[in-house]
């Protein structure tokens, strides 16, 4: 029996239409008839490690990919580096029993650049995965492991983690979660930068919380920022109290909020740290979970070395897409140049929110990082109640905002945890010109007539949605 489809043909002309009938029917159905509905289901062909191309001959600007293309698509110095890499590698391909040189180098850069900024962390230890989730759940099994006595788990609102099992169960998301119940139990949710109250359950718990997880800026969230004396107060309450800290940076981590770490940029030195999206610099999944050498020794010391473990986690092509993606992220000051861009582009957002009222609602930036909330698609005093399809509108209202700004020639990405928020993820090394241009755009939409208005968008989209809401 032939495979129907062979490798070469990808390299060819495989019609747009055709791709698409092939993921409807054997893929994430549901994705792919919503991203059909709004006309931007693509696939996209990369024009430069910027800019896209969509089906139709739409030209985007690449502000998409969750934070996961640090440098955009298929930068050249990394997929050089990859290239010379696979014609001169003759390491063992996945060492999960035996040391592995570029596993080790890895291990030593992440280890020395956090030492750098917290000595206390010399002798950290690094576990690899090959997602944030996966960072996340050997994160929670290390805690588990370090604190038997104090099995509960902090964390707070508007968090995301991930959807794995452990990952999801610290991700108070009543639409991610329903389906899957009963999760890890346990868990105590407090309001995201609410110290007092945070300060009152330890004191209630005491001796029974035996860690806290928290994200420096809540990327799904809607790129919120806590207030400034919320993560130093995390720190302070930990020594007193005698919990662990994990940050999770999978998305502010590693330049993308203006610093290698925005966990102890905003003064907060967490015991574990989880990390991914830009190790694997748009090209292979790579997690990091970073932990304290005595907390590490709780899970894997001794013989109970396989006592978490990943095939994959740690393969050398990982591994070594890794470290070139960091140094490619200090030798180019992509944090500094985050940081910079960061602030620029959030001064330019916060006049386009004055300028454009009925459009936005309100503007956010971490670095690089930068939250668009969008006005709703149907005034309703107080909110639209969601016994009359609140959340539905609140989704509805996000979907039309993604069209709406790829209609103008812009890639965006949609947000989880964040009703009516897109998000804006640029390269850290986007050029000026093109990152102007971005935001010339971002103008271009919120200034067309009616945007965002229901009757904006042809009723074959809006029957097309409507229907997928109600039957899916």
């Amino acid at each position: 029996m032939s495979l129907p489809i062979r490798t070469e043909e990808l390299f060819g002309p495989l019609p747009a239409g055709g791709v698409r009938a092939l993921e409807t029917r054997h893929g994430n159905t549901g994705m792919i008839r919503v991203l059909e509905a709004l006309g931007m289901a693509g696939p996209h062909e990369v024009l430069s490690p910027w800019e896209l191309r969509d089906p139709g001959g739409q030209h985007l600007v690449h502000a998409g990919g969750y934070a996961a293309l640090p440098f955009g698509e298929l930068y050249g110095p990394l997929v050089n580096f990859v290239q010379d890499f696979l014609g001169r590698t003759r390491n063992q391909a996945l060492p999960t029993q035996a040391a592995s040189s570029w596993r080790a180098a890895l291990e030593t850069n992440l280890v020395a650049l956090l030492s750098r900024h917290a000595p206390s962390h010399g002798g950290s230890q690094v576990f690899f995965s090959n997602s944030g989730a996966e960072a996340v759940e050997a994160a929670l099994k290390i805690v588990r492991a370090a604190r038997p006595g104090a099995p509960k788990i902090v964390n707070f609102s508007r968090a995301y983690h991930g959807k794995t099992f452990g990952a999801l169960s610290l991700t108070p998301s009543e639409d991610y979660q329903a389906a899957f119940g009963p999760l890890l139990d346990n868990v105590l949710t407090l309001s995201y930068g609410d110290t007092a109250g945070l300060e009152r359950l330890l004191k209630t718990e005491r001796g029974r919380v035996g860690a806290l997880i928290v994200e420096p800026v809540q990327g799904e969230g809607g790129v919120r920022v806590p207030p400034p004396e919320f993560l130093p107060a995390i720190g302070t309450l930990a020594q007193r109290y005698g919990f662990l800290v994990v940050a999770d940076e999978v998305q502010s981590g590693l330049g993308r909020c203006g610093h290698p770490f925005a966990s102890l940029a905003a003064g907060l030195e967490p015991d574990v740290i989880t990390l991914a999206k830009p190790l694997g610099g748009g090209l292979v999944p790579v997690g990091a979970t970073v932990a304290r050498r005595e907390l590490m020794g709780k899970l894997l010391g001794g013989l109970g070395g396989k006592r978490h473990s990943s095939t994959f986690g740690g393969g050398t092509l990982a591994m070594a897409v890794g470290l070139k993606s960091l140094e490619i992220i200090e030798d180019e000051g992509l944090a500094e140049r985050a940081r910079v861009m960061g602030e620029r582009g959030l001064d330019r957002l916060n006049v386009l929110a004055a300028r454009y009222p009925d459009f936005f609602e309100a503007v956010r930036g971490a670095g690089m990082l930068f939250a668009l909330q969008l006005r709703p698609v149907v005034p309703f005093a107080g909110g639209w109640p969601d016994a009359l399809g609140g959340e539905t509108l609140s989704q509805l209202g996000s979907a039309l905002g993604l069209r709406t700004l790829h209609r103008h020639g812009l890639h965006a990405c949609y947000t989880l945890n964040s009703s009516r928020t897109l998000r804006l993820t640029p390269a850290l090394n986007m050029p000026d010109e093109v990152f102007d241009e971005m935001f010339a755009r971002l103008e271009r939409a919120a200034a067309s007539p009616n945007s965002r208005s229901l009757l904006s968008a042809p009723p074959s989209v809006l029957l097309k949605l409507a229907n997928l809401a109600l039957n899916g």
